[in-house]
């Protein structure tokens, strides 16, 4: 009735064969999202931080909403660009993206 159990050895193929091999494809889309996602944004951080870093009265700049401007003013945190002649408006430092060639805005208007 009580039939005799042995011991079976494990057998050594499979996950137990090769551990790394069952986090390979997780490794790979993580290095896929590094170099597609993530280094990208980061290099595009840094390039505007030095844009931010670099900027100087009487530079011609676009802001986020489309406002184009000489820098007149620079502060620690706001920038007051001029609009028009003797218009200025204060914006905020990080609200700059585009830095643009002198003489661009006299060409425009």
């Amino acid at each position: 009735m009580i039939s005799i159990a042995y011991a079976q050895e494990v057998a050594t193929t499979g996950a137990n064969a090769a551990p790394f091999a069952a986090y390979l494809p997780f490794i790979l889309i993580f290095v896929f999202i590094w170099f597609m996602m993530i280094r990208p944004q980061m290099k595009r951080a840094k390039e505007h931080k030095q844009l931010l870093e670099s900027l100087q009265k009487g530079d011609e700049v676009v802001t986020q909403g489309g406002l184009a401007g000489r820098v007149s003013k620079l502060g620690e945190s706001y920038v007051a660009l001029e609009i028009l002649s003797g218009s200025e408006v204060l914006v905020q430092r990080s609200a700059i993206v585009l830095a643009l060639p002198k003489g661009t805005l006299k060409s425009a208007l």
